[in-house]
This record gives structure tokens, sequence and C-alpha cells, in this order.
């Protein structure tokens, strides 16, 4: 059996690569010295993806979609928000008749279990502030921000 092969560069040359975390969350793209360097892609296990010019591993510029294909706007942001409580897929198809209404941005919705609200990428518990995936894995605790925001 062969060894895997593995490709050597010189110290700041810029070089395609690939990363995947432990979470499943992969980049491909452009690296220097180890790090993200140039144009690269966070593909992240929902579906969304996070498109950047990075800089030694930041970020310098960059726009992030939803797996449905909604845009994030950092300013302006319009999206379910107090005056528009449209989901994104109410929003591009319309909205559905009386007794029909979505619970969520899918329809129909995935079961949700009792007494959790479905956050996007698993559901959040509010009792033991959890965010588990939606095969009910462990994802994190839920921070204060993110529990203000259910």
């Amino acid at each position: 059996m062969d060894a895997p092969s593995s490709t050597l560069y010189p110290l700041s040359t810029l070089y395609e690569g690939e990363y995947t975390f432990p979470t499943g969350t992969k980049y491909v793209g452009q690296m220097k010295d180890g790090t993200f360097n140039g144009k690269g892609v966070l593909h992240f296990t929902n579906g969304s993806k996070y498109e950047a010019t990075w800089e030694n591993g930041m970020a310098k510029q960059g726009s992030l979609s939803f797996a449905d294909g909604l845009q994030y706007e950092e300013s302006d942001w319009e999206y379910c928000n107090g005056y528009d409580r449209r989901f994104y897929s109410e929003r591009c198809n319309g909205l559905r008749p009386a007794g029909e209404s979505q619970i969520t941005d899918f329809h129909p919705p995935r079961p949700i279990p009792d007494g959790c609200y479905d956050c996007g990428d698993g559901f959040y518990d509010p009792t033991h502030r959890v965010v588990t995936s939606y095969s009910g894995r462990f994802l994190r605790n839920a921070g204060e921000s993110e529990v203000v925001l259910l």
C-alpha cells in the first residue's frame, strides 16, 4: 500500500488547499503558510457557505449565503424582523392559505421536539440551554446572545 502523497510548498507560496474542521465544516480555497489566505469558501454542514477574501487566517471581506439561497445582509437586514415575519421561502413563493401557515422555513416542517425551537442548524432546548443537531447530536451550549434571539 502506497503512503499518502503530499505536496510541500515553499514558505510564502500561495496555493489551493482544503481543510476540514472536526465539526465537518470545510474550507476550500487559497492558503499560505498553512492559513487561509486569498479567496476561499467555508462550506458548513447545513448547506450554508461563507465566501471571503482571507488574510493570515482572518476574513477581511465576505458574504454569507444560507442553504436556501438567502443572502445575509449585515446592514438593512429585513429578513424575519419585527416588521416582516415571513420566512425566506414565503418571501420567494408567497404565503400559504389560511390554516396552512408555516412555523419554520420548511413546509412541511421537521418534527420539532416538545418545548424546543428550530434554530436553523438544529433544535434549541431552553430547559437545558443547548442546541442539538436534527439527528439529536449535541452541537453547542447556547450563549446569551442566542438565547435572547429565541
